[in-house]
This record gives structure tokens, sequence and C-alpha cells, in this order.
């Protein structure tokens, strides 16, 4: 857990994680998606003819799937939900899982629309294939809720249309949960996360593997653990399943990382955390900062919650304040969970966008791509949010610079074309992949609504922020980056330009004293201090106000 912001409030933890949260897998059977590959299939199903592949013998199929599942359900005393559009599955599962107990296998299927892949046969008069195509329809999948005893609870989505496309939906917190009770480490988990550890230490190094190579394997083995015998099995049983070849392939689909900083004290976390969010969020111009209200205040206290409190309290509803920002598929949050967990995400909402790779195998490197985007997020909100000026930096800024045999001007903050550039840059250094001169310049003209600001005018103020080495473009790469150190120096030009200098020189120009207002914050005192000692100052020196 290498990063700044964590580091800047180590003395406030009492330990905290790495953890891989929410991993969904697609299982697919790879020759069941080209009509050839399909055709093969369906011989070797049934001995070596496709005489009776036609539209009225697949839809025959879904219906037999669906006849199986509930005859099944039945007769082991498993219930079957038809679901809603718009329903919170995961909400039925725990609601079911809080009022009962189960053991390994499926204890719940849930059954809803969604799409998935359908083929359709066209033939000849005379009985000739003449066309295979796939298309995408609507369509009931079962949702087999599944009790595992490495991974906790899993589901297993299939839909009952051959090929039988499947997702794998697993969660980290739940495979560190077991895994712990293994070892005989003690803990109290509140939800999705750990708010008591006897042994972080411990708890970490579990979590850890989930990072590893060794993972893909775990993962492979709970997939075939209970996909065949659990859920395929209802629409091809176990001796055709092994005389058509039927075998899944797995490519991991999403995937969410989370650090996890466990705070002494509930309400100092608040504070904390309220005040970075505050600070940072116009800073980064976030979208998306929110807070709910809960029915719960967290304890005023700086003592540790009894770890009789923490296990009373299963669910706490306390205030939730969530930092959230997007980059097309990726998604970087930042919220409070449970009483004294500060949680810091990083989400990929399809694999392909992380340009890895997308088979199980390559889950070891979708996880490093997360980890470092976790802690890139966190160190960038601590420079964003503690910003840094060198000595002589004031004076060197406005002068002109030189990148290799190209004189580039210099940045002069006085100026509102300067100042929307570093609120750019700065807005876009958490990007995890970087950013191109298209996505400054779209950025710069959404923050100051200049619409003839173009890609011509960008390139050019990248190029100054790359001779004050604001900017980096390592190689030949056409993305640009900003370093935390860059990040630092910006965020400091940005705040004592627009949050001290204006601001004072304001409340000078006006000498008049009004009376305070009702709500009146320590930064409010702060400036009303400093507007009476300038007005002072400029007394003093002869400078005229007004």
């Amino acid at each position: 857990m290498a990063d700044d912001f964590a580091e800047r409030y180590g003395e406030l933890l009492t330990g905290g994680y790495d953890c891989v949260d929410r991993i969904v897998l697609n299982a697919y059977y790879p020759l069941g998606h080209s009509p050839g590959g399909f055709r093969t299939w369906w011989r070797r199903w049934h001995g070596g003819s496709d005489a009776d592949l036609d539209d009225a013998h697949l839809m025959r199929l879904p219906g037999r799937f669906a006849r199986r599942v509930r005859a099944w359900a039945k007769a082991n005393g498993v219930p079957v939900i038809d679901c809603t559009a718009g329903q919170r599955k995961h909400r039925i599962a725990e609601e079911y899982l809080a009022g009962h107990s189960v053991g390994p296998g499926v204890f719940l299927i849930l059954v809803a629309r969604a799409r998935a892949t359908v083929w359709k046969v066209k033939r000849s008069a005379g009985g000739v294939i003449m066309k295979l195509e796939k298309k995408s329809e609507y369509v009931n999948h079962y949702s087999f809720h599944i009790m595992d005893p490495a991974w906790g609870h899993l589901v297993i989505k299939m839909s009952g249309h051959p090929p039988f496309g499947a997702q794998v939906i697993l969660n980290g917190h739940e495979y560190v949960a077991c895994a712990a009770q293994a070892e005989g480490i003690g803990f109290t988990k509140e939800g999705n996360c750990f708010t008591e550890i006897t042994d972080p230490a411990g708890l970490a190094q579990i979590a850890e593997t989930l990072s590893q190579d060794a993972a893909v394997g775990r993962l492979g083995q709970a997939c075939d653990r209970w996909i065949y015998t659990a859920c395929l099995c209802f629409g091809l049983d176990l001796a055709q399943q092994q005389a058509s070849g039927f075998r899944y392939a797995y490519s991991v689909y999403q995937a969410e990382y989370s650090r996890n900083l466990i705070f002494a004290s509930g309400a100092r976390m608040d504070r904390v955390f309220g005040a970075v969010a505050d600070r940072t969020r116009s800073r980064l111009d976030v979208p998306s900062l929110r807070t709910l209200f809960g029915v719960r205040k967290r304890p005023a206290g700086t003592a540790e919650p009894s770890l009789k409190l923490a296990v009373v309290i299963e669910r706490p509803h306390y205030d939730l304040t969530l930092f959230k920002v997007h980059f097309g598929l990726l998604t970087l949050k930042g919220y409070t969970k449970g009483e004294r967990v500060l949680r810091f995400e990083a989400i990929v909402h399809n694999t392909k966008t992380l340009k890895t790779g997308r088979g199980l195998d390559k889950f070891p490197d979708i996880i490093a791509r997360l980890a470092g985007m976790a802690g890139r997020f966190c160190t960038l909100l601590d420079c964003v949010d503690t910003g840094f000026i060198p000595g002589g930096l004031l004076d060197e800024l406005p002068l002109p610079s030189q990148i290799g045999a190209v004189r580039t001007g210099g940045i002069d903050v006085n100026k509102p074309r300067s100042r929307a550039v570093l609120s750019a840059a700065l807005a876009l250094a958490i990007a995890p992949g970087g950013f191109t001169v298209a996505d400054f310049a779209a950025k710069v003209r959404n923050m100051t609504g200049q619409a003839g600001y173009t890609i011509r005018n960008a390139a050019y103020d990248l190029r100054k922020l790359r001779g004050k080495n604001l900017a980096d473009k390592p190689g030949r790469t056409r993305r640009y980056f900003i370093s935390p150190g860059a990040a630092r120096i910006i965020s400091a030009l940005i705040t004592l330009r627009e949050h001290v200098i204006a601001p004072l020189l304001s409340g000078v120009a006006d000498p008049r004293i009004r009376r305070t207002p009702r709500h009146w914050t320590d930064i409010d005192r702060h400036y009303q201090a400093l507007r009476l000692e300038m007005m002072a100052l400029f007394a003093d020196v002869g400078i005229a106000c007004g």
C-alpha cells in the first residue's frame, strides 16, 4: 500500500489491505460461436448428423432447460423466483441468506430476461441448410446462486439456448473471508468490507494471493466445480457433454480492485475525507460527488469501537460520501464503507479497454493494472489536496523554455487561458492511461465554454507545459501524463491564484466591515483575519484600494 495518501494519514490508521473485489467471467463454448463450429458440435452430439438441426429443435432446448430446472428445484426445496425488470437480484439473494442457513451447493435460482446468442436455421425446400446465423435476442437467463466452500457466495448466470453462454460472478472479499477463517484469523465483516482484523498482515497476505498467477487456477477450478454439474446439466447431461466435447473457456469481462484504509476513529475519518473531497472536487472537475444520509452518525470519540459494537451493527447506515470519476469504461471511486473504513476502488467495466488481453490467463495482468490505477488515484488525490511551489518557480514560469530544438513560450497564470490550461491538466491528471491532445482540448472547452479552443491550441499549450516539466509524453506515445510532482505544483498555483490572491484582493477592495454570517467556517475566519491585515499593510506601504 505504497501511496502518498496512506503515508500522509498513516498515524490515523490501524491497518489496511488491498483486495480484488467483484470478478465477472464470461464462460463460452468457442466452437459454438461460428456457423461451421456450431454444426460440428451438433453433429458430435447427434451421432454425426445434422438432419434435425432446425428452429423447432433449437427452440425445444430452452423449454427443456426450464422444465428441468424447475423440477429439480421443486424436488430439492430450492426456491425459483421470476424477477421483473429493474429488480436488484443481489438484494434478493442477500435477504434470502439473512434469513436462511445454507450449505454448499445451489440454494437459490433467479430467472430474468437478458440478451443472449440465439441460432437461427434456414433450410431449402429440399431440406438443405442454406443459412445458419447468430442473432441477439432477449431470452430467459437462470442465475444459480451457489455457496462454494472456497469462494463463498458465487453466481452463475446461464442462458437456456445453445451454446449455453454464461457469466460467473465471484467476489474476492468472500474468498479472503473463507481463507482467513480456515487460517484462524479473526475478523469482523460488514457487508463487503473487513472492519476488525486480529492479524492484519496475515489477512493482507491472503488477499495478495488473488493478484498472483496462482489465482488463475483457483478461478478456473471454482468455475469448473459448478458450471457443468449444477448448471449446464439442465441443458446437456454429463454423458451428452462428454459425447459432444462441450467444454467452456473463460475470459475476464469485469473486475474491481479496492484499497481499504481502516481508521482508528470514524469521526476523524469523516473529517479527513470530507476535507479532501471538498478541496479536490473543484480542482479535478469531479462531476459526481454526493452525500447519502443514513440513520446513524459515526461515534464522535477517537477510541476504537468495541468488538461487540462491530458485531451487533451488521449493516450500519452511516452518512456516505461518494467521490466518483469516470474515464470511458474505467471508473475510480473513493467512499467511506462501514464505520471506519475508507475505500478507494478501480473498476474496469469491460476489460477490452485495458488492451492486456481478456483470457483467464491474463487475470494477473488485469489486476496489476487496476492496482496501479488505485495507487495512482490515491497518490494524485493527495497531490491535488496538498500542493507545493518550489522556490523561484513563480519567476521562471513566464519565461520561455526549450523542448529539443523547439522554443516554446512561458506560462502566465494571470491570463485566463493559462489558468484554464492548468485546470484542465490537473483534472486529467488522474486519467488511468493518460490523455490525448483531443481529450485535453475537449476538457478545456468543457471547463471554459470556449468553443473556439482547437486541437492546435491544445497542442501548443501542452508543449508549454512540457517545457516547464508540468506534463510528460514518454517515448513515441501520443498520450500525455501529469506526474505527482507536477500535480502538486499545478494544484498549488491554481489554489494560490484562485483561492488566496483573488479573494484577498477582492476583499481588500471593499473596506466595509459587515456582520459576521451565522455559518462561519475556519476558512472564513482566516480570510477575514488576512483581509484586515492586508488592509493595514496596504495603508502602510501606500497602495490604494477600491
